[in-house]
């Protein structure tokens, strides 16, 4: 089974220099986890997760939750994130993406996510465009219908 299978068409993608604050408006309203970032063509250039923003928040917070000791401060992470949410987005976009080709194997896009930890990755066309995403869910979901 191919990635074009099971892919999600309809697709949200932001520019570069859309706002934190108003990637994170898109994202929730959709109940996104990340999304592509693209060019005005449509070619990804970056992808952007609540994990991206949440570390450009409280950058050690990923670590520090290996700690004991660590308490958080609620205060400070709101602090941090009035201070980004004017930013770019392109200055807390992962980059280059991980992206996949519409015509690649299923099993290669699930062995992709689980070595680069992503919920979802953007698909693309043989031209390097934006034509869809392919998430967990939508693997997962294939898998219990007995189609892999």
């Amino acid at each position: 089974m191919r990635v074009y299978d099971v892919m999600t068409r309809d697709v949200t993608a932001v520019t570069k220099d859309e706002t934190v604050g108003n990637v994170l408006k898109i994202m929730a309203s959709q109940l996104l986890s990340g999304v592509p970032v693209v060019t005005e063509d449509m070619y990804v250039i970056g992808f952007v997760s609540e994990s991206d923003i949440i570390k450009a928040v409280v950058p050690s917070y990923f670590s520090l939750l290996q700690s004991t000791s660590f308490i958080p401060d609620m205060n400070q992470f709101l602090r941090n994130a009035v201070l980004i949410k004017d930013k770019p987005i392109s200055e807390y976009m992962t980059r280059p993406p991980v992206v996949v080709n519409e015509n690649a194997m299923l099993i290669h896009v699930a062995d992709m996510m689980i070595r680069h930890d992503a919920k979802t990755i953007p698909v693309v066309d043989d031209q390097g465009r934006l034509v869809g995403i392919v998430s967990r869910t939508n693997i997962l979901k294939t898998a219990m219908e007995g189609v892999l």
